[in-house]
């Protein structure tokens, strides 16, 4: 394989089957591409009970500073229903301009593009000025336990020490050039359960409804707004995401409900403040007699989920206007620098050093018939390229 030509590394990279947690043979080949360049590569098992164990793979080119990092993930989301794909997911067919397969664009293809970026650098100009390396999990798209944050951990244990880090993820909702992450808001996600008394829907006066509290208290959650959003990031909003009783009764009230919620959430916040606002509307509208009138408050109790994402912004302007002046230089257009959308393992890395996310157009990641623009993998190629140029001549200043 040429592993200047993004198309060829990303046909091999699709033709891996490495639905998380499987390696599938994607690391093993980003090795093959990458050893012949100069970098050091390890592939590193992470576990932990509970969880199935993961491959990752760490790949540095360079001893000295200053040192950039490229992040990614070579696990994909299961395709689904494979009959109704119009070109096998792992076959990489190209088809009217396009490459179609699980991952082309979540995200494949990034990884497939800096591949190239850096083996033309080093063909045209030779080794950096510095330090480059690939940190690519085979957790992204699971639980994200075994991922980037471990590798992370094992990474800084060896003393490595990164000054910019570029996530592949795909950032552009439309056309490459349109947008840049410059942050990613938080994520906190909680269960509530409402005990209540079961009992004949025709005898309501003998139970207690769980579901009446349930309501006040869901309502509170949602209303009224949590803030009106930042300059940098939009409101924070909360979602119940499932409400449910067990019952299959129509003339049962139930005893006990349940419901999930997660709240993406700005920089007003942070997870800490987040739980005791959410726990204060809780108890207000436990106390509410509206929809149940003459009865105690309601009984409820929450369970957070582990783990919440913190939110962060990035304000190194080394690292955004290096890629800024790439996108602009390659497009000709000026990309807008946004925090929206969901999470993804920056989360992790900005407690190592600044970040930014700028990819392929994610128009079809996760669909049936993800896909790529055969074009677009030349022109994201040439954008990190131009990248690297400038961030090492900005850096060496």
């Amino acid at each position: 394989m040429n592993a200047t030509d993004p198309v060829s590394n990303l046909a091999g990279l699709i033709r891996c089957p490495s639905v998380t947690p499987a390696e599938g043979g994607a690391l093993a080949l980003l090795e093959t591409l990458l050893s012949p360049l100069g970098f050091e590569v390890d592939r590193v098992v992470a576990t932990e009970d509970g969880t199935p164990d993961v491959e990752n793979l760490y790949a540095r080119l360079g001893t000295d500073g200053p040192h950039l990092m490229f992040a990614g993930h070579t696990d994909v989301v299961p395709v689904g229903d494979e009959a109704a794909w119009s070109h096998p997911p792992f076959a990489a067919e190209i088809a009217g301009g396009e490459m179609f397969g699980r991952g082309a664009v979540d995200m494949k293809g990034g990884i497939a593009c800096f591949v190239a970026a850096i083996a033309r650098h080093i063909e045209n100009h030779g080794k950096p000025k510095g330090s480059v390396s690939f940190l690519i999990t085979g957790d992204e798209e699971g639980p994200s336990i075994n991922g980037t944050s471990k590798l992370l951990e094992w990474a800084a244990a060896k003393g490595e020490r990164w000054d910019a880090c570029v996530v592949g993820e795909p950032t552009n909702p439309n056309q490459l050039g349109d947008m840049i992450k410059i942050g990613r808001r938080g994520s906190l996600s909680g269960r509530i359960t409402v005990q209540g008394v079961q009992g004949h829907a025709a005898y309501p006066h003998l139970a207690d409804n769980p579901i009446r509290g349930m309501l006040q208290l869901t309502h509170a959650l949602m209303d009224p707004p949590f803030d009106s959003g930042t300059d940098n990031f939009q409101p924070s909003n909360l979602e119940v995401t499932t409400i449910d009783t067990g019952n299959a009764a129509t003339n049962v009230i139930p005893a006990r409900a349940t419901a999930s919620f997660n709240i993406r959430f700005n920089d007003t916040w942070t997870a800490e403040t987040l739980r005791a606002e959410i726990i204060r509307r809780l108890d207000a509208a436990a106390a509410d007699g509206a929809l149940r009138p003459a009865r105690t408050p309601v009984n409820y109790e929450i369970v957070w989920a582990d783990r919440p994402s913190h939110v962060f912004l990035t304000r190194n302007n080394a690292l955004i206007s290096s890629l800024s002046g790439a996108v602009a230089e390659v497009t000709g257009l000026e990309p807008k620098l946004s925090t929206t959308g969901g999470t993804s393992d920056a989360r992790f890395i900005k407690d190592y050093c600044p970040v930014v996310e700028f990819g392929l157009v994610g128009q079809t990641m996760h669909m049936v018939d993800e896909r790529v623009a055969v074009a677009d993998l030349e022109t994201l190629t040439r954008i990190y390229e131009t990248f690297i140029e400038r961030w090492f001549g900005h850096a060496a200043q």
